[in-house]
């Protein structure tokens, strides 16, 4: 062994014995074993795709049901576009209404909100491939289908309340002013963006993941966008300052894929850190699997690479086991 993996191997048992180091690390590489970067561009690719469709949809429902009170359908659609700060302008004046009525109108809207359903399809993927369910018991379809529809058809108007709320929350200045209206304002759009995320997670996940198990991450995930509310914005706008002259419109786009994945990756951070609290997979051995025997896996470890193989599963008559030279075959059930 040279020095150098005898550091590695040193600096990976300290973490172990260090319950606030082993948690985040275990939880990266969890991370990392999931390939949930890539889910979460999927999620951006697929978000980037259904974001004016489903904009558009929204401004032609204002349209009809808002149609004598413009001043309440002006705050409804920036509600709607509060999480995209910097690109809401743009996306407000170059989204209008559908001009026709009846049967076209209605079946505009419905192949706009199916265009929305890979989005869905992503969310649910990356979610049930977190949770490690096998694949014989993730929904087929129409179950995934109807699933599908309930994200968008709840969970799109869902968050343009939640902004509402909190809109109308941060302009209750007359009762509370100043920084208790703030206060009010933040606290509100933390509980109704938690409702929200839970949500969308129950709906997304499998049965198999118990429905208390998703609020953890419904409230890191609520947290985290609020924080990437004040901080991503003030990134993406300078960068988009910076980059305008060079990339032109082209900068805005990439600017709204950035920001887009940037949403997806911490949601499937703040997933993966409820995965492994639920399923105790901490501490996990981080360093490279050459620098570490078969006899120095931890039991975290063990227990990760079961669900693992597991979510593999196709059929349900299909047998799972896991060996390593220091154990004997071990099979899931």
């Amino acid at each position: 062994m040279t020095r150098l993996q005898a550091l590695q191997r040193a600096a990976d048992c300290l973490q172990q014995r260090h319950a606030w180091l082993a948690f985040p690390l275990a939880a990266w590489k969890k991370f990392s074993d999931d390939r949930a970067g890539l889910l979460a561009a999927l999620i951006a690719y697929y978000a980037f795709i259904a974001l004016f469709p489903l904009f558009l949809a929204l401004v032609t429902i204002l349209d009809l049901v808002l149609a004598h009170d413009p001043a309440l359908r002006e705050r409804v659609v920036s509600s709607a576009l509060s999480n995209y700060p910097v690109f809401a302008p743009e996306l407000k004046s170059n989204v209008h209404a559908l001009g026709s009525t009846g049967l076209a109108l209605a079946i505009g809207l419905i192949g706009t909100l199916f265009g929305a359903r890979g989005l869905a399809a992503a969310t649910q993927n990356a979610l049930n491939t977190t949770w490690a369910i096998p694949r014989d018991q993730r929904p087929d379809w129409p179950h995934s289908l109807l699933r599908s529809i309930g994200l968008i058809v709840l969970v799109g108007p869902g968050e343009v309340a939640t902004s509402l709320l909190a809109g109308l929350a941060a302009g209750g200045g007359d009762i509370l002013p100043g920084a208790g209206a703030r206060t009010v304002a933040v606290a509100a759009s933390l509980v109704l963006d938690s409702l929200l995320f839970w949500l969308a997670f129950r709906l997304a996940t499998a049965s198999g993941v118990r429905t208390r198990d998703l609020c953890l991450s419904a409230v890191i995930a609520a947290v985290s966008w609020q924080v990437l509310q004040v901080v991503g914005g003030y990134l993406i706008a300078h960068q988009l300052a910076r980059n305008s002259a060079l990339y032109g419109v082209f900068a805005l786009v990439l600017g709204l894929l950035v920001w887009l994945f940037l949403q997806a990756q911490i949601s499937m951070y703040a997933v993966e850190v409820n995965v492994v609290l639920v399923h105790r997979l901490w501490p996990r051995s981080v360093i490279r699997s050459r620098f570490v025997p078969s006899g120095r896996l931890t039991d975290a470890d063990l227990r990760a690479y079961r669900m693992y193989a597991r979510a593999e599963r196709r059929m349900p008559d299909l047998a799972v086991r896991l060996e390593t030279p220091e154990m004997p075959a071990e099979q899931d059930p």
